[in-house]
This record gives C-alpha cells, structure tokens and sequence, in this order.
C-alpha cells in the first residue's frame, strides 16, 4: 500500500489538468498485470544480476506488473545491449547496464557494437560511486604531489582492457604526466589489490566500495578520490580537483573520466519510445530508487543505490559519447590504448 502510494505521488505530482491525469491512469492500467522483462547482459550470480534481483520485487510493486529478471550474458553485455536497440519500445523491456563498459566500448570502435548508446531511452542510474587511486601500506606515495616527484615508473595492477582499473590508470597518468605501466593479467580486483599490498605492484584504480574493504584491512592506502565529489567511505581522502591545482586541460581529462564512471549501473529502455511512457516508467524507477526500504536494503548488503534521474544520466552519456570532438575521441582512444 505504501508503495503504491509513493508511486501515486510521485507520478500525479505534475499533474495539472483532468487530462494529464487521465494519461497517467492509461499508463497504469497497461502495466496492470503484465510482465516487464528486466535484462542483464551477464549470467547469474554477478554484481548486476545481484542489483537486478534486488530491484525487481520494488519495482513490481510500483508498476503493478511483474517484473521478471532475464539473463542475456555475451561479450561483456554488448549482445543483450544491441538486442534492446531493437526492441519494440512497448515499455515491456527494460535493461541494466554497464554504462561504463558501453561507453568505451562504443568510443573504442569495438568489433560488434551495433548501438549507439545516446540513443536510448533513459530511466536514471541506479549507482555509480567515486573510484579510488591506491597504493601499498608501504609505498613512498601518499599524496599525488608525491607520484610526480617519484622519479621512477609506477606500475599500476589491472586485469584487462577498458575494466576500470585501467582504464582509469591511463587516465590519471595521463594527466599527471606520470611514468607508468599497466599491467594487465590479474583476475579481477581482489587479485590486484593482492598484488599491490604484497609490494609487487605500486598502485590500483578500484571504486570507492572496493577500495574501502582493502583500506579498512589495512591492505591499502588511499592517495585521492579521482572525480570532484569525496567518498563517503574515505570522508578525509581529497578528491584530486582538491589535492592539485590542475590546468583546464587536465581538468578535462579528470571530468571525462569522472563522467564515465558516473556511467555506472543504469536503466535503459529501447529508443523512440512514447514520451507518456517514458515519462510514467521514469517516474516509478524514481519512486524505486529512492524508497527508503530499498536505499536501507542497499546499505545492508553494500548494493548502495545512487540514484541520479533520467535527464541527468542522459546528459552523462551523451558528454562522452557524442558531445566531444573528433580531436578528444582521438586522444581518449589514444589513452585507453596505453592500457591494453
């Protein structure tokens, strides 16, 4: 009931006249009873199936249909991702997805991307969080001021192209002007980090959630929060627009990474769908993402709910995907190809 009822409010709020009303009842009785299908590009199990699961049920609630979580694992999510471009756009399909991946793998070119990510329709973001630049307990790095006066290479532990860690990497030496090296190999972020406590790596770009589990272990130590906004697992930690007085070119440099990363998990529908639609499913994925239960859920299993609106996460995506030059397209992908 109480659900229903948030869903109520938050889709009547701008509902000035009988006939705006009378559209939104139209909506409601075509969600009544049926199934939407909730996609996720990965098998069972992982981190988008787990928020996938989790969401569902509240979802349900709020559109009064069933909300059923279908795995469409491939390529790293590209598969289920070019099958949603070419879905009708009934509001019956809905996907979660690894905005991060999408966007470089659509900047990179990569071999069968067939979407065109600010095509899309766009619910909002369901998380997305500050990473972290790491280093060993025992490391001469503290600060950013320090790894640029190391005078030596630093080596960063990733596991493979475009996964975040190096990604990210090659980002931060880029913009430093750093001397580094990615390597790549190590089997996903626990192994890295591994890797950089026991002084056989010098340092890991991980997000803020991962990064806390190795701090608080004493494992790591956080050099800086690598967006604008502060972890609120590392309230301490500067950000690096904080720690640095940066150029407008070094600026950009860390904005289009922070961008990127804000691309976390979001909520995407297949394009050209009828803006009364849209604009219902975009009103229940708010009253879902902010319900207090589901933000108390999300605190209690560490699956943090993030939630930015549709517009914004829109804007995000077309910042880095469309709204750039031919000169930066070129010199992002230049920098992602320091990290394969």
């Amino acid at each position: 009931m109480r659900a229903a009822c948030s869903l109520a409010g938050a889709l009547t709020a701008l509902a000035l006249s009988p006939l705006a009303a009378s559209a939104q009842d139209n909506e409601r009785a075509f969600f009544a009873g049926r199934t939407v299908h909730l996609v996720v590009g990965y098998g069972p199990g992982g981190g988008y199936d787990t928020y996938a699961r989790m969401l569902a049920p509240h979802l349900s609630k709020m559109l009064g249909a069933s909300v059923v979580v279908e795995n469409q694992p491939g390529a790293g999510g590209l598969v289920a991702l070019n099958r949603l471009a070419t879905t009708s756009a009934d509001g019956l399909t809905m996907m979660i997805v690894n905005g991060t991946g999408a966007a470089l793998s659509q900047l990179t070119g990569q071999p069968g991307v067939r979407f065109d990510l600010g095509q899309f329709g766009y619910l909002g973001t369901v998380a997305a969080s500050p990473w972290m630049w790491l280093v060993g307990p025992a490391s001469a790095i503290r600060t950013p001021q320090d790894a640029m006066k190391l005078g030596k290479k630093i080596n960063w532990a990733a596991g493979g192209p475009a996964d975040g860690l190096s990604d990210g990497a090659a980002f931060t030496c880029e913009a430093l002007a750093l001397d580094c090296h990615v390597v790549l190999g190590y089997a996903g972020s626990n192994q890295a980090a591994l890797a950089v406590t026991q002084g056989e790596m010098d340092a890991i770009y991980v997000s803020d959630t991962s990064a806390s589990n190795y701090a608080m272990s004493g494992q790591l130590h956080a050099v800086a929060a690598m967006g604008r906004v502060r972890s609120r697992f590392f309230p301490d930690t500067e950000t690096i627009f904080e720690a640095l007085p940066l150029t407008a070119d070094q600026q950009w440099l860390f904005e289009f990474r922070a961008k990127l990363e804000d691309l976390g998990r979001i909520l995407l529908v297949p394009a050209n769908m009828a803006q009364g639609r849209l604009t219902y499913l975009q009103g229940a994925v708010k009253a879902t993402l902010t319900a207090p239960e589901l933000v108390a859920e999300g605190e209690k299993s560490q699956r943090y709910i993030n939630y930015l609106d549709a517009d914004t996460t829109y804007r995000n995506a077309r910042d880095v995907v469309s709204n750039i030059t031919p000169e930066q397209r070129k010199r992002v992908q230049d920098i992602l190809a320091k990290a394969r």
